[in-house]
Order: structure tokens, then sequence, then C-alpha cells
């Protein structure tokens, strides 16, 4: 009996470790999410906006299919908070660094230092200046404000006052929107514009400046904003008139904006692809930590949207 049970015991033993061998090395080879060997530090300006969330949503799924670890950031729209957030990415094993810039001069001592620690650092919708990237992955923001300058001009007849809406200051996408938006204003010299205010890309704030701004100009016929978030808030503070007396124009093409075009309070949005921009992010975080081919500059393309076309944009 004795030799028996020693035979049992000796086979189970065999048999469990056996399968503990196959468990451990069934993972890496057929599900490289579960187990990530690299960690992608994703800092972006704000989560309180929704194209930031989906920039968020299309780096996060591209970074589980890749089997990358992906530690997502917050920088609230705080230019310090972020350095804080790029200075840790630096010592806490991070291999590659993606940054939604609030600040895209502020943001450069930190990006630097990471590229002194041999970090890898991609730029995603907003550059960052007197820094090296790896990559820049962002949508063609000039002419995309030449876009949104013929549609509003289209709106109101080629001609009025106009308020203009902008964003955080400092930031590329704010500074290229206006400037697309400024240049494609040239070929219409019968609109000018009256006010022009920064209402740093936020819902809440577009509302206050938008309802002073109308105090001092009552009579203006259209409005640009910078992106959907601000038009949004423009369109409360307008009240009935918006889509009537007033035409509204915006940029980045989320579900709200939209939503928004269609029921004709926004005469049209320049459209974003913000999963893209994430996806394409990671991608080439990922080649750049890889050794693999890096594209300096990766655009992507944006659409005008209006009520023509809204249906093949709505989810």
């Amino acid at each position: 009996m004795k030799s028996v049970t020693k035979i049992t015991l000796a086979s189970l033993s065999t048999a469990l470790l056996v399968v503990g061998l196959s468990a451990c090395n069934r993972g890496p080879s057929t599900d490289s999410a579960a187990a990530p060997t690299q960690k992608i530090t994703l800092s972006l300006s704000t989560l309180n906006n929704p194209f930031f969330v989906e920039v968020r949503d299309g780096a996060k799924a591209e970074a589980q299919k890749l089997g990358v670890q992906l530690d997502i950031l917050d920088a609230q729209n705080d230019s310090a908070t972020q350095a804080n957030q790029l200075q840790t990415a630096a010592t806490n094993g991070s291999k590659a660094v993606i940054i939604n810039a609030v600040d895209s001069d502020a943001a450069g001592p930190a990006v630097t230092a990471l590229n002194k620690a041999d970090i890898p650092v991609v730029a995603v919708d907003r550059t960052v200046n007197n820094a090296k990237l790896a990559s820049f992955i962002a949508s063609d923001n000039v002419a995309g404000g030449t876009q949104a300058a013929q549609l509003l001009a289209e709106a109101i007849g080629q001609k009025g006052k106009i308020l203009v809406l902008q964003g955080v200051v400092g930031t590329s996408a704010s500074r290229d929107r206006g400037q697309g938006f400024t240049e494609g204003l040239k070929a219409f010299a019968g609109i000018s514009v009256v006010g022009k205010q920064t209402a740093n890309f936020d819902r809440a704030t577009a509302l206050n400046v938008t309802t002073n701004l109308l105090q001092a100009h009552p009579d203006i016929v259209g409005i640009f904003a910078e992106n959907d978030e601000m038009a949004l808030g423009a369109i409360q503070a307008l009240g009935d008139r918006a889509g009537k007396d007033v035409k509204v124009v915006a940029f980045d093409g989320t579900d709200d904006g939209l939503k928004a075009i269609k029921a004709g309070t926004m005469v049209g949005t320049i459209a974003q692809q913000p999963g893209e921009l994430g996806k394409l992010a990671v991608d080439q975080a990922v080649n750049a930590l890889t050794g693999k081919s890096v594209e300096a500059t990766v655009p992507v393309k944006v659409v005008s949207v209006t009520a023509k076309n809204v249906d093949e944009f709505l989810k």
C-alpha cells in the first residue's frame, strides 16, 4: 500500500506541475493583452470634454488590441498638473508618452526632460513647442478653420457682424483653427468680426462669455466657436435666436454637436475623428518603442458636417 500511495502522489504532483506550466505558458502566447510587457502614459488635457473622452476610448481600445498597458491621466486643463504627470512618467517605467497638451508652450520643458531620458513622446491633437516629438497626430486645423469660415459665410449670406469664441490660449488647436478661419474670411469682405474672446473650449464658460458679448453686440448674425462645446454654450445664450437670427458654426463633430445640427440650432461643424486620433497615437507610440518606422506627422482628415450629411455621422 505504501508503494502505491507514493506512486499516486508522485503522479498527482507531476500532473499538477504540467497543468501549472501549461497555464503559465498559455497567457502570453494566446492573449498578449492579458500580460502587457510595455507601458505607455497618456496625459490628456481634460476628460471633462466629450471630444477627449473619445480620444481616450480610441487609444484604450488600440492599446488593448496591441497588448500594451496604457496609463490614462487627466490634467484637468492645468499645465502644472500635466508637467507633474510627465515627470512621474519619466520614473514609473513608462516606455513612451502620449501627450495632449494643455498648453503647447508650457509643455515644452517637461517633454524635453522626457527626451533626455530617451522616452519617445507622441503629441495628439495639439503639438508641443520647443521639444522633440517622435510623432504628431492631428487634424488639419488650419484647413478646418477655413472650411468653417466658408460654412458660416454661406449661412449668413456672406455679410454681417459675427463673434468668434476662442479655445484655450496657447494651444496649437486654437491658434490653427483661428488662423484658418481668419484666412477663410478674407474672401468675404462683407463679414466683420465685432467680438472675439476666449471661452477655454468649455460650454459653461461660453454661455457666460456669449451672454456678455451679445449685450455689447445684439445685432450679430453669426458665431464661430473653435469647438462644439463652446458652440453649445453659445446656443444656450442665444435661446430662440440660435439657428434663426444667428447662425452658429463649430469644430469637432461630437455627438452633442451633431445633435444640435439635427435640431437646427447649429448650422454645421468641422468633424474630426477623435477615436482615430487616439488609435493612431498609440500606434505611433508602439512603433517608437519597438524600433519600427515612425511618421513625424500623421494628418487625420476633417469633414464639414451640415444638415445635408449629419445622419451619416450620428451614431
